[in-house]
């Protein structure tokens, strides 16, 4: 089942409850908050006042987003991280794997990588929550070989991975990569960029072809995932409402 839902980052410019009440707005069902501004690593006051909002909102917590990178030196240790995402009551807690991309880095950094995602797993998994990497540049995730390498070196049940479509390639390219870490995929940044990328942002209904085809394989999965909306146009309150609006259409349970 696909569930609609946001990432806090995308109003770095609201409050919390500002969020809660947009998204209530949107009629979606779920937000995926920010460690950077929103939710602080270890600040477990306001991890706990959100999730109350969410609950008196009646909306689900599909993740914290906390930006923790492995490899490099964290000012706030993992451990406050996770404590963090369970006042907050986060299923899923999305790391970073490393700071390097993959034809960058070291063998021994990437060996680093891997062991620090097994301890950090087994931590995880002791608090009931997942750890997944974001499929992103410049980490050993910014494409689907070296994404699937790590994980199945990883091999732990609670280290898993989100999906978002890579820039520069082609929708086919994007589909092969989503097919790829399937067996790990967990939930899905959903945004529509141009040429130009972050700069060129356009309505999430202008890529109707191309997310309909992601949604389409997504459908046939086992389990649960939360689609969530990240960057809109103009960073607008009001191109969100569309975009929402369209993100629901395609995610309809009806």
């Amino acid at each position: 089942m696909l569930y609609a839902g946001l990432l806090s980052i995308t109003f770095r410019q609201l409050k919390t409850q500002e969020i809660v009440d947009l998204v209530q707005q949107a009629g979606l069902d779920s937000i995926e908050w920010g460690g950077d501004l929103h939710v602080p690593h270890g600040d477990l006051d306001t991890a706990r006042q959100v999730a109350q909002m969410m609950a008196d909102a009646g909306l689900t917590v599909s993740a914290y987003g906390s930006y923790y990178r492995l490899r490099r030196e964290e000012p706030v240790p993992f451990e406050a991280v996770l404590a963090t995402a369970v006042e907050l009551g986060a299923p899923l807690l999305r790391v970073w794997a490393g700071d390097l991309g993959s034809d960058a880095i070291s063998a021994a950094d990437r060996s680093r990588i891997v062991a620090e995602s097994q301890r950090i797993g087994e931590l995880a998994a002791e608090a009931g929550v997942t750890v997944t990497y974001e499929f992103h540049g410049n980490t050993l995730t910014d494409n689907r070989r070296s994404a699937v390498q790590l994980l199945q070196a990883v091999n732990h049940p609670h280290v898993k991975v989100f999906w978002q479509p890579a820039q520069k390639t082609s929708v086919a390219e994007r589909l092969a990569d989503l097919e790829a870490v399937t067996p790990w995929v967990t939930n899905v940044h959903v945004f529509q960029w141009g040429p130009g990328g972050f700069q060129d942002r356009r309505a999430l209904a202008d890529g109707a072809a191309e997310w309909k085809r992601y949604i389409n394989h997504l459908e046939t999965l086992p389990g649960s995932r939360h689609l969530s909306l990240e960057y809109v146009r103009s960073d607008s309150p009001e191109q969100f409402l569309q975009d929402a609006a369209t993100l629901k259409q395609w995610t309809s349970r009806d």
